[in-house]
């Protein structure tokens, strides 16, 4: 399976399991980052005291739009329309995402839950996969 950003979230190989996104934790001071950090130090404590963590699967959408023309420059070899913005995981990280499914069910303060999807094909036609968070 090809991925959009290589490192970003897990696909289990277990049936049964689901995926999940991998952040950063600081063992200091307990702040949570998605994308995960490389290397560096917490923003917030400014300690070097961070390692990889499973992040939930669920939250709250926060804020969302609906594209409904190509962006110029053709860098996004996504689909029209498509739908972006924030959502809340309950574990007090904010992700910024693409939505999956039906966009008139986006509704800001409505659960939603991370999936795994199709955003486009490449130049050899092979699908290419990123996560997105869906409306429950």
């Amino acid at each position: 399976m090809k991925h959009l950003i290589e490192g970003l979230y897990v696909i289990p190989g277990t049936t049964g399991e689901k995926p999940y996104l991998i952040g950063s934790k600081c063992t200091a001071c307990g702040e949570l980052f998605f994308p995960k950090k490389e290397k560096g130090f917490c923003t917030h404590c400014q300690r070097k005291a961070l390692q990889n963590v499973k992040l939930g699967r669920e939250g709250v959408i926060q804020g969302f739009t609906v594209v409904s023309q190509p962006p110029a420059g053709g860098f996004y070899k996504g689909q029209v329309p498509y739908a972006y913005g924030f959502v809340d995981l309950f574990d007090g990280v904010r992700v910024w995402t693409q939505f999956a499914g039906n966009f008139a069910a986006l509704e800001t303060g409505k659960k939603a839950e991370l999936v795994i999807e199709q955003i486009c094909k490449d130049e050899k036609g092979d699908e290419v996969f990123t996560y997105m968070f869906k409306p429950c």
